[in-house]
């Protein structure tokens, strides 16, 4: 399929002004099609040529100002619009276009507890040509009338308020003008909530199956909605621009959530079935408010060009954060932001692939390479690079020039330059030149102390590689005098360091801290690394620092050591068992854990032991009884009533304890007990999770293993079950079932191809780190023929084979030999080539630190 170039964009932006869509839908046509009739109202400035974009099933009728077009000139998803006369014109589109099973354009799903069916757009980047005929690019915003066609016992949501009219259809309000990738509609049979609040109708809607769960959590939901709502209104001085405020949960959802104007979609894991950590309220939590700044930034004001999808996504990771901290019970967001968001960050920033938070324009040519730019640097090193910026600038001063941007391009777009300028209005600070710095750059900085002590002084110097600057607070800590295994803080102080070279030394008259920690805080966006004695006191007594933010910051400086084989995987591992049970913060927990579980154990320690002759090294065993352990002590610390942190904790162990067992023993009585002892008792979750860890143990012969699979997929008859059944038969260690796996991920017979759920639950089964010699003949079938695959299935499915059916668990030099081979000869498309760009950079570093570790 050709994507739009960017000249051609802005010749067609330059060439047209769109004022209105009418599009009627008919859904009524069975499980794959459904009927699309567009009327568009635009007018060309001067006389010249363009094209529409649509990809239909069929195309049966098109006319232009009332002459009929010939559909057989639609070359692949473009009609050409030739000899356009200056002046006002009206193109009418009459198509059958097709339901999705990827998650693109318009999706459609059967939900398998009660048979029954929903339907849901998602348009973004440029999708819409999936559902109806349109100019599609960001800068042509217009108005959108829809009505909708939908069996009788359905409800259609649309981005302004629907009604249903005396014949049937769904009539939704006029849209103000927004970029067209940001309509959307859902319909389907919804469960749905429905209030007002500051003169809004709100409502939340879920499938029929779910609606237990979400109305057990609706006054949760509904009132962080309106504590966002009422905090972006103390903030913003431009209210919210349109006519509803709607949050469906749909199923089989690609992103976290999309910010359709009065529509907003999340993925319906958010609607929680099993029992879930006060973590992961406080993460749902952040994508509502995420969302919801995107009303302002993003739907209000929309990029130009997809060059500046970080003014969307990172301004509203950063707001997302921060306003659910000032408005809300979640206070600790950016503990959580660092410990299990910023990695993200990091880890992009340093693969070949990285580029910078504002890329420049000739760097995103086309929405295929814009498309590539939606991950951790557009997110987490975009929102951190703000939260610099405001620690730099002031908040008064940020929040004016924002402001001040809303004010100058309400409903219109604007670009890098536009938003520099409000800010610039609104400060003496050199934004201009601290966007050169940090938004043009690629790259981590790394800040370095040196302490030093003479005659009764200690001294400070920073080392700074990189060129970025800085203003850190760096944090100074002694033991507790009341209490020896903690620390105290004895001094919290700024340091700026420069954009070239090192700061000015500083000097104190005392003796040197037991601990210095470099940006203690977290504001800026860097690693940081430790002298000597402060890596000794913290591996000592890194749980005993006081603030959960210091704490995080730390834990990331290890980690970081660890990835580049600075610190052995062992003295992180060593670091965890030491502190871990004697932690409070629960979203560290989660966060030390899973690093541990998923990095250390599969990728970064060998899964035997080395060859003879070799230096030893701990291997995966022994971190994965390491990690048993540590869950065994926290599950003896949480016993009791489970309410609050302590149950977070403890489901925190719970599902690590089943995640790293080595042998059944535990949770096979767990199981068939349906309960750990002194709790929890097992839900869903639990009980495939437990399943899926026996299968890919093999702990029973495979009848009876399948057996035990059947029956809970027949006590789980859910969309989740479906996908607990898929992944735990793919984690069997019997040939037979992984060639059946393999045949369901990548056969071609379109008609049983794995929806985007099905194909992610089967591969993140099929790849188990205990089998690799039964998966090693699979690593060649993985590269030759992942790239048809990705060809065929379309960008979505692209990227969930490049990311969760990679053979990531097999850390060997052959896995990498057949994937360069596969970049070189196979002509992948571009969202597999970047997905499998950054697999084998993390593979190169997973050989890197193994071999470091046997230094």
């Amino acid at each position: 399929m050709p994507v739009l170039q960017r000249p051609e964009a802005e010749a067609r932006a330059h060439l047209l002004d769109v004022h209105r869509y009418e599009v009627a839908l008919d859904l009524t046509h069975g499980d794959e099609e459904f009927t699309s009739r567009t009327v568009i109202h635009f007018t060309a400035r001067e006389p010249g040529d363009t094209f529409v974009e649509i990809r239909p099933a069929a195309l049966h009728a098109a006319t232009l100002d009332g002459h009929p077009l010939d559909p057989a000139a639609l070359d692949d998803n473009r009609l050409p619009l030739t000899g356009l006369a200056a002046g006002p014109h009206e193109l009418r589109l009459d198509a059958t276009m097709r339901y999705s099973r990827t998650g693109e354009g318009m999706h459609r799903f059967t939900d398998p507890a009660d048979g029954e069916h929903y339907v849901y757009t998602q348009l973004f980047m440029d999708d819409i040509q999936r559902v109806f005929g349109a100019f599609d690019q960001p800068d042509l915003k217009a108005t959108f009338e829809l009505t909708v066609t939908a069996p009788p016992t359905w409800t259609v949501l649309a981005n302004g308020r629907t009604e249903q009219l005396p014949d049937g259809t769904w009539r939704a309000a006029a849209t103000p003008r927004i970029s067209s990738y940001l309509v959307a509609v859902a319909a389907g049979p919804w469960h749905s909530v429905r209030t007002e609040h500051a003169g809004l109708p709100f409502g939340l809607h879920c499938r029929r199956s779910l609606a237990p769960h979400l109305d057990a959590d609706v006054e949760e939901l509904l009132d962080l909605t309106r504590r966002c709502y009422d905090r972006y209104h103390e903030i913003f001085e431009e209210p919210y621009p349109f006519d509803s405020y709607d949050q469906a949960f749909v199923p089989e959802f690609n992103a976290g959530a999309m910010e359709n104007p009065g529509l907003v979609t999340f993925r319906d894991e958010f609607v929680f079935r099993s029992a879930v950590t006060d973590t992961e309220r406080q993460t749902r939590g952040m994508v509502i408010a995420h969302e919801m700044a995107h009303m302002w930034f993003g739907d209000l004001v929309t990029l130009q060009w997809w060059d500046d999808i970080w003014l969307n996504e990172s301004f509203a990771e950063y707001m997302g954060y921060q306003v659910l901290s000032e408005a809300t019970r979640f206070r600790d967001t950016w503990t959580d932001f660092a410990i299990a968001r910023k990695g993200w960050g990091y880890d992009a920033d340093q693969r070949p692939s990285t580029h910078p938070v504002a890329p420049a324009p000739e760097d995103v040519p086309d929405t295929a390479s814009a498309l590539l730019n939606f991950d951790g640097i557009s997110y987490a090193k975009g929102a951190s690079a703000l939260r610099q910026l405001v620690a730099w600038m002031g908040e008064k001063d940020f929040l004016a020039g924002i402001n001040d941007h809303f004010a100058r391009h309400r409903f219109g777009n604007a670009t890098l330059a536009d938003f520099l300028d409000s800010l610039a209005g609104a400060t003496d600070r050199d934004v201009h030149a601290w966007a050169a710095r940090w938004l043009r750059t690629t790259g981590v900085d790394t800040l370095t102390p040196t302490v030093a002590e003479d005659a009764g002084t200690w001294h400070l110097d920073v080392a700074h590689t990189g060129s970025r600057p800085h203003r850190i607070a760096v944090g100074a800590y002694d033991p507790d005098p009341d209490h020896p295994d903690r620390l105290a803080l004895r001094d919290r102080f700024d340091v700026d360091v420069p954009a070239d070279g090192d700061p000015a030394r500083h000097t104190f008259p005392q003796a040197a801290p037991a601990l210095l920690v470099l940006n203690d805080g977290d504001l800026t966006y860097a690693k940081v690394r430790f002298d000597a004695a402060s890596w000794e006191t913290a591996a000592r007594a890194l749980s005993g620092l006081p603030d959960p933010l210091t704490r995080a910051v730390v834990w990331n400086a290890a980690r970081d050591l660890v990835r580049d084989g600075e610190l052995a995987p062992t003295a992180y591992l060593a670091a965890a068992r030491a502190h871990l049970p004697h932690e409070t913060e629960l979203a560290l927990v989660q966060g030390v854990l899973a690093f541990a579980r998923t990095q250390l154990a599969d990728r970064y320690l060998p899964s035997s032991p080395p060859p003879p002759g070799q230096p030893a090294a701990t291997t995966r065993h022994t971190a994965l009884t390491t990690l048993t352990a540590l869950s065994r002590d926290i599950l003896r610390r949480t016993e009791g009533p489970g309410h609050g942190p302590e149950a977070g904790l403890r489901l925190t162990a719970v599902r690590a304890f089943i995640d790293s067992a080595t042998t059944p023993e535990g949770i096979q009585e767990w199981l068939a007990d349906g309960s750990v002892p002194g709790g929890p008792t097992l839900d869903h979750e639990l009980r495939w999770r437990i399943l899926t860890r026996l299968a890919t143990l093999g702990a029973a012969p495979l009848p009876e293993l399948h057996d035990l699979i059947d029956a809970e997929l027949a006590r789980d008859q859910s969309a989740t079950g479906q996908e607990g059944a898929a992944r735990c038969r793919a984690a069997l260690p019997d040939p037979e079932a992984k060639q059946a796996a393999w045949q369901a991920l990548f056969g071609t017979d379109t008609g049983s191809e794995l929806s985007n759920y099905l194909f992610t639950a089967t591969a993140t089964g099929f790849w188990a780190a205990e089998q690799q010699d039964l998966l090693r003949p699979y690593v060649a079938r993985y590269f030759a023929e992942v790239p048809a695959l990705a060809a065929r299935r379309g960008p979505a499915l692209a990227k969930a084979a490049g990311r969760w059916a990679f053979p990531a668990v097999l850390v060997e030099e052959e896995t990498l030999r057949r994937g360069e081979q596969c970049l070189a000869e196979g002509d992948p498309t571009p969202a597999l080539r970047r997905a499998l760009d950054d697999q084998l950079a993390d593979l190169r570093r997973a050989l890197r630190v193994r071999a470091a570790a046997v230094r």
